[in-house]
């Protein structure tokens, strides 16, 4: 009976550990359609899919006194769909308000929030996947209306 009980606590530990040994490649593969957002961020509040690289050459961004301006640009592979589904939920979940999305020939999600505006760029090529992101302060102009009689 002893030995029965010992190899099963053997055989659980195994399985156990086993189900904790699957990669995060196999996750995503085990779940299509869902793409994670990487952990470390050039904006800590604008996710981007893991696996996609920065292009430094062609990225910059500025900081200054609670004012950012930043052009990123990101090249992947990923199901261009999967990557406009990532940002319709991920930026909800940073306070990001979807205004619109354009789609013709590429992909332009317009967000904004309470002084900041964002724009997502997105260009397919083949399997390639171009990102542009690009934030920052929302326009200040405001038009303003004068009830100023008519002579």
């Amino acid at each position: 009976m002893r030995a029965i009980i010992i190899l099963f606590l053997c055989f659980s530990v195994f399985m156990l550990s086993g189900c904790a040994g699957f990669s995060k490649k196999d996750r995503q593969m085990s779940s299509p359609g869902l793409l994670e957002p990487q952990v470390t961020l050039k904006f800590n509040d604008i996710p981007v899919p893991a696996g996609f690289k920065l292009i430094p050459q062609d990225s910059y961004s500025f900081e200054s006194a609670g004012v950012r301006v930043g052009l990123l640009k990101y090249k992947g592979k990923a199901n261009p769909i999967q990557v406009i589904n990532f940002y319709k939920e991920q930026m909800s979940m940073y306070s990001w308000s979807l205004l619109n999305v354009i789609e013709y020939g590429q992909c332009i999600l317009n967000f904004e929030r309470e002084q900041e505006s964002c724009i997502v760029n997105m260009l397919a090529n083949g399997k390639s996947i171009t990102l542009t992101i690009s934030v920052g302060p929302k326009s200040q102009y405001q038009k303003k209306t004068t009830n100023k009689p008519v002579k």
